[in-house]
């Protein structure tokens, strides 16, 4: 049996403009600042863009200590996660139970907020798309810890790497704040890369500029 070619971030920019999940321009963020790019990971909305970017988590917790119980934060989170899950088994033969919350509690059936394998005295890794304030993060690291979960490391498909309110990053708060590695596929300097290497000198000049003003 073959090996699976491991996660190449350029193959994933490539295949995320290809889609529309990432556009260069001009975009106003709910922060109010323009970026000179939008990644939206809802778009990866087919077979394909699900399984790279599955490959791509998969890739990274494998080689990431402590990888009990893989978790979604609800919505967006979930198909990641599940597929994630998938490819831990089929690309690495390791077999790992995952999970996600509710937003909102039951009180029949499963019941409760948490749906999937349990999380009591396990060392959980969260799946999300991106850290962009951290109150989604912060807030489902409470329900884990509630449910007696340990964290173990959150993972991420992108890293914009540009300051909050203060002079770090969300990313960079996060871990600061709660004590834990987050990891991400794909960084602002993977985005400059790559469009040095196809020769758009335009986007890469206000890519610059952005990462000069705002960058960490």
């Amino acid at each position: 049996m073959t090996s699976p070619a491991q996660f190449n971030p350029q193959t994933f920019i490539e295949l995320a403009l290809s889609k529309g999940v990432l556009k260069f321009g001009e975009f106003t963020l709910k922060s109010g600042r323009v970026s000179p790019y939008f990644f939206n990971a809802g778009l990866l909305n087919d077979g394909e863009a699900l399984s790279l970017l599955a490959s791509g988590y998969a890739d990274t917790l494998i080689k990431c200590d402590h990888v009990e119980v893989v978790f979604g934060p609800a919505y967006k989170g979930i198909p990641f996660v599940a597929a994630t899950a998938v490819a831990l088994s089929q690309n690495h033969g390791v077999s790992v139970p995952w999970g996600f919350n509710r937003k909102e509690a039951k009180d029949h059936g499963e019941g409760g907020v948490l749906v999937g394998a349990s999380v009591a005295g396990k060392k959980v890794w969260i799946i999300d798309d991106v850290i962009t304030a951290g109150t989604a993060i912060r807030e489902v690291v409470g329900i884990l810890k509630k449910a007696g979960a340990e964290i173990a490391g959150v993972l991420v498909a992108l890293d914009r790497q540009e300051k909050g309110q203060g002079g770090l990053s969300a990313i960079q708060e996060v871990q600061k704040e709660l004590d834990i590695p987050v990891h991400a596929l794909v960084t602002m300097k993977d985005l400059m890369n790559f469009l040095e290497y196809r020769g758009e000198s335009d986007a890469l000049a206000k890519m610059e500029a952005y990462r000069i003003q705002y960058g960490i």
